[in-house]
């Protein structure tokens, strides 16, 4: 295991030990592309629509009466509602540090303002929450199983990270918010203290990047014991089970992710941060372990996870229902947290892999195009034509058929704001050797070998579109280059252009490395088969069986009701997909009239922007 400096760069997780060091924001910018439309949108209008939300719903102004001290009255929201302002903060300070805001920019303004009603709010010892511990409210810690504190709290600290990260020397108060709501949890939940854990894991993974951010290993033992607590039965029995909280078995004597698939994410995450940070390889090989049998049995081929609505849960293996599917948004996200921890601590592309699916198939289908409206849970067949969502009202949470402005438990659109926002620290690592890509988009990398080697260089790609991928030296120096080729891309080439000289080198699905002494203008052409293709399920998942999905590069495709000119349901897949005038293309047979025809295919996330419609991802062969 490699030792890393102790100055972080500007990223979510910076691990003390793995075999990857993350590049942060300061040292990746993403300039063009698929994903920098995305992070314009998200920074010119999600982040003004989200804090436009808190303040309507009234979860902003909760802070307010706690500092007037007029609690409970007035207060509104569910019990979780602070987790949003803190993710909403944490979205701010990475999208101030991805576009360099100056102290006097509108984006600093905004995120002081709210720290300071925020600071306002916390009581002398540390204790911040609105929803609990003042005259005529439920006392502090008084329902750990449902009571979100300590989860809210996590969420705090994940923005402090941020903050600390991006503006370190930065004297607006949060990190000194953070600090005492920390030692307070030191306190009342240490080895001498209350010997209990959060219904909804995320205090753990808080912990344990506070910890390493601040240079605290108290709060990393925190973490850790929080951890270890899992799996006690200290919550109780729910209808759904102690599965439900994580809380049935030990995190180490887990077969696979189970329960709330939003909970075991973020617990899972936390749980690697801790084997990170203690060197406990016992533990990283069990969730190692857990992770491919969730990927194998229990994730969609979207990338999503969770097939129960009633308990926003994993089902049991193979249980993968494409019309039942819940698939929120937070879960995906969360299995984005996860894996990418994994891939920090072997280096293994196959962690890469289901980032990028989860990226493009759940992150980027739930912000509508304008940015200001969300999809919470993701279908894979929608049966029936959407109803378009009043702008102004507030959705239940998996009830909109169409993508909503706001939700009554609106985790999602904060959580994609902070990911699109922080987005360039998951591009890109580093280790003794070299820099390895993991994720495919225009931008410039430039870094710093611990030895004080420079290593820089811009890529240039269409991808998705196009497979080609096209790596230009800027700095001279000799490195490693490694690329990650996808699993799907068998035949992939890779060429390095240096002068007149053009060597070709093998480029199996896993990761190529191009050793050399590189010379500025040096190109590295790497070059994914991007075709369209047909995936079939796996035998045991009964509700597909028979069907088809059709894949091109890390997109799924999805077959609408708007391009079928007929009932979704009558389709029946006739023929292999083509190419052609730049769109997909599938001959499909209309079962009632026998009627073949060939049908455009969507990208998956662009489904339902333009308007509502039926949809499915896998499609019948007979």
């Amino acid at each position: 295991m490699t030792m890393f400096d102790t100055t972080a760069p500007a990223a979510p997780v910076v691990p003390t030990h793995g075999r990857l060091r993350p590049l942060g924001l300061d040292e990746v910018r993403i300039t063009g592309g698929f994903w920098a439309d995305r992070q314009a949108v998200n920074g010119t209008a999600t982040l003004s629509h989200i804090e436009s939300r808190l303040e309507s719903e009234g979860w902003l102004p909760n802070f307010d009466l706690a500092a007037a001290g007029t609690l409970p009255d007035g207060r509104r929201g569910r019990e979780f509602a602070d987790s949003e302002i803190y993710k909403y903060l944490e979205a701010l300070a990475w999208e101030i540090g991805r576009t360099d805001a100056a102290a006097d920019s509108d984006l600093e303004q905004r995120f002081r303002r709210v720290v300071d009603r925020v600071a306002a709010a916390q009581e002398p010892d540390g204790y911040l929450n609105t929803m609990f511990g003042r005259e005529g409210q439920d006392e502090r810690w008084s329902a750990l199983q449902w009571g979100h504190e300590l989860y809210c709290l996590g969420h705090l600290f994940q923005a402090a990270v941020a903050r600390v990260r991006t503006r370190p020397g930065a004297d607006d108060g949060l990190i000194d918010i953070a600090r005492r709501a920390a030692d307070l949890v030191c306190r009342e939940f240490g080895v001498d203290g209350r010997d209990a854990i959060c219904g909804h894991a995320e205090v753990e993974a808080g912990l344990a990047e506070l910890g390493r951010a601040l240079g605290e290993q108290r709060y990393i033992d925190q973490a850790a014991l929080f951890v270890e607590r899992h799996g006690r039965g200290s919550l109780g029995e729910i209808e759904w089970g102690r599965s439900y909280f994580q809380d049935d078995v030990s995190v180490r004597d887990a077969e696979a992710l189970r329960g709330h698939s939003v909970r075991a994410n973020y617990l899972s995450s936390a749980a690697a941060d801790v084997a990170a940070e203690l060197s406990d390889d016992s533990l990283l090989d069990a969730l190692r372990s857990q992770w491919d049998r969730t990927v194998e049995r229990r994730t969609y081929v979207t990338g999503g996870q969770g097939s129960h609505h009633q308990d926003e849960a994993f089902g049991d293996d193979w249980e993968l229902p494409p019309d039942r599917a819940y698939s929120e948004t937070c879960a995906g996200i969360g299995s984005i947290m996860f894996s990418w921890r994994l891939l920090l601590a072997t280096g293994e592309a196959q962690y890469a892999d289901l980032i990028e699916r989860t990226l493009f198939n759940v992150v980027a289908t739930s912000p509508g195009d304008d940015g200001r409206s969300f999809f919470y849970a993701n279908t894979l067949h929608q049966r029936t034509p959407g109803i378009p969502a009043d702008p102004d009202a507030t959705s239940p949470r998996a009830s909109s058929s169409l993508r909503a402005p706001w939700f009554e438990v609106s985790c999602c659109p904060p959580n994609v704001a902070r990911t699109f926002a922080s987005l360039s620290a998951y591009v890109a690592t580093a280790d003794d050797d070299g820099v390895q890509l993991h994720q495919y988009a225009p931008s410039t990398v430039r870094t710093t070998l611990p030895d004080g080697r420079i290593v820089a260089f811009d890529v240039s790609t269409d991808y998705p579109a196009k497979g080609d991928v096209r790596v230009t030296i800027t700095e001279d120096a000799e490195f490693t280059l490694t690329l990650r080729v996808p699993s799907w891309a068998s035949g992939a080439t890779v060429r390095v252009h240096s002068g007149n000289e053009v060597t070709e080198l093998p480029a199996p699905p896993g990761a190529v490395e191009v050793a050399r002494a590189f010379r500025v203008g040096d190109i590295v052409e790497l070059n994914l088969p991007i075709v369209a293709r047909t995936t079939s399920p796996h035998p045991m998942v009964d509700a597909v069986r028979g069907s088809v999905a059709i894949e091109r590069g890390p997109e799924v495709l999805a077959l609408e009701s708007i391009d079928l000119g007929g009932d979704i349901g009558d389709a029946v897949a006739a023929g292999e997909p083509v190419e052609r005038d730049g769109h997909v293309v599938l001959p499909v047979r209309h079962r009632s009239t026998g009627e073949t025809v060939d049908a455009p295919l969507i990208a998956y996330h662009d489904w339902a922007r333009r308007g509502p419609s039926t949809m499915r991802v896998w499609i019948p062969t007979v």
